[in-house]
């Protein structure tokens, strides 16, 4: 691969740089810059999709075997790298990725763009427009480069206030599992619970003390470091981190905890999901992820590659669970249109909605869509196509001119209104703390709960549970009131809540038997 060779466009990575944002100046030509390269698998990822739509039960041997980069395909890129002056930091063929490094000129270089420095809504960033370039001889191999572009890619779902009102109805963790009817037979002991985080960090202490106010031990929490993030409390992301394990804690708390700090950049996220999916050291069953982004504000080439790594974790047998937003079917644009959120949008994801939820005597008293001091996400979207198995959940046309009927987002809810929030305890203080981050750990601390009874984990649900709804099995609470905006609640499916909230115990016999 010589730096002569003629230099072809790569589909899908045009970026643009907000007309709001304010030029800086260029990037120093020696600053040093890793960049994540994705390879295309060795056959399509469509074929490990069985009839039902659920994937096949793969290990990480043979999925590398199929699904892995080709060998040759590495050499490559290492050709190509070596040929610009890059540094060759990681190959796996496995997780189809080689990061390279090198100067800011030299990166900018090979990959055919100019890099600027920016600053958007006071946060400073390096960016880029236009599409990245490669080799023509590396088209067919090269599907998406990350990392040239480090801009703010994604929010935590997550909505805090100081324990304050005695009128509103607040609840810890295990008393919202034993709202919906959690299994009580285990704790999630055996299980690991993966929590994808773009910032923030977890105090020990604070966990522990939470922990020893409700009577149960602290879970196994540790970091791991996803290029280059940590473990760093001390920022208003602390409230996602620690929401994220006190909730996944307090409803499995013999699972252990692995937190993937990365940054909030494309590259951040798409790495850290990846490396959680192959993580061969910690084996996860099941993944909680809060933060996203409307699917307008990603590439395209960032959105494939994080479906696949999410597709991967599927195959793997991983549950992944993810917020679906918590400003309505908006999403944070300003466009008039509706739109939902990513990675919670991505086939492969639970989609996991919001609600209010009230209760008496330890009984739920009533359950609505969560619209009120936010809403809960949702919608149709414009980028996945309806899979087979929501073909009869009865899925209706999108709120938007054209009416695309699309995959529907989210699958299931659970309590997220900030109003009758969780109780949570973050950087020595506690508060209330609502938002569809909180729906998604509290599925993921059920699905670790039912994995605990079995010998494979339960893999990727969503199948299971549309065909439980259309055989009218009692799996979930359906929430028929409430809006999120251009979405109503109502019998069945709806983009609001998906097929509701969870009944536990119903739950786990349907995906067990």
């Amino acid at each position: 691969m010589k730096p002569t060779d003629p230099l072809v466009e790569l589909q899908g990575s045009e970026r643009k740089i907000p007309a709001e944002a304010v030029y800086v100046g260029p990037v120093e030509p020696g600053e040093r810059i890793e960049v994540s390269v994705y390879l295309r698998p060795r056959k399509s990822l469509a074929t490990n999709l069985m009839p039902s739509g659920a994937p096949r039960r793969m290990t990480r041997k043979s999925y590398a075997e199929e699904y892995g980069a080709r060998s040759e395909h590495v050499a490559g890129v290492e050709s190509f790298a070596k040929a610009h002056g890059l540094l060759v930091v990681e190959s796996d063929p496995t997780k189809r990725r080689v990061v390279l490094a090198g100067s800011a000129s030299a990166v900018a270089e090979a990959f055919g763009v100019e890099l600027g420095r920016y600053k958007l809504a006071g946060q400073a960033f390096r960016g880029r427009r236009g599409a990245i370039k490669i080799p023509a001889g590396l088209a067919d191999v090269i599907q998406s480069v990350h990392g040239l572009d480090d801009r703010r890619q994604a929010n935590p779902h997550v909505r805090f206030r100081p324990h304050t009102d005695p009128g509103t109805a607040v609840y810890t963790p295990p008393q919202v599992a034993g709202l919906y009817d959690f299994p009580e037979d285990g704790d999630g002991t055996g299980q690991c619970i993966g929590l994808i985080e773009l910032g923030g960090g977890f105090v020990q202490a604070d966990l522990d003390a939470y922990f020893s106010q409700l009577e149960l031990p602290s879970p196994r929490v540790t970091a791991f470091s996803v290029d280059g993030g940590g473990n760093s409390p001390g920022d208003s992301d602390d409230v996602e981190v620690m929401l994220d394990i006190e909730v996944a804690g307090g409803v499995a708390p013999g699972a252990n905890i692995v937190v993937y700090f990365a940054p909030n950049s494309d590259r951040g996220f798409i790495d850290a999901i990846t490396d959680a999916v192959f993580d061969t050291v910690n084996h996860l069953s099941v993944i909680s992820i809060s933060w996203g982004g409307a699917e307008s504000s990603w590439t395209t080439q960032s959105l494939q590659a994080m479906n696949q790594a999410i597709q991967a974790g599927g195959a793997l047998g991983i549950t992944i669970c993810v917020a679906s937003g918590d400003d309505g079917s908006r999403d944070l644009t300003s466009d008039g249109l509706a739109h939902v959120d990513f990675p919670a949008s991505s086939p492969f994801s639970l989609g996991c909605g919001g609600t209010t939820l009230l209760s008496a005597n330890g009984e739920i008293s009533s359950e609505t869509a969560w619209s009120q001091n936010g809403a809960t996400g949702g919608g149709i979207s414009d980028a996945f196509d309806l899979p087979s198995w929501q073909q009869q959940a009865n899925i209706p046309p999108s709120a938007n001119p054209g009416g695309r009927v699309g995959r529907g987002v989210p699958d299931v809810a659970a309590v997220a209104d900030p109003d009758t929030g969780y109780l949570i305890r973050v950087d020595g203080v506690e508060g209330v703390v609502g938002g569809t981050s909180a729906a998604a750990p509290l599925w993921a601390g059920l699905i670790a709960l039912i994995n605990e009874q079995l010998v494979d984990p339960v893999g990727f649900i969503n199948p299971n549970l549309y065909q439980n709804l259309i055989v009218q099995a009692d799996v979930t609470r359906d929430i028929v009131e409430g809006n999120n905006g251009a979405y109503f609640a109502g019998l069945g499916w709806d983009a609001c809540t998906g097929l509701g909230s969870p009944d536990g115990e119903d739950c786990m016999a349907a995906l067990i038997y």
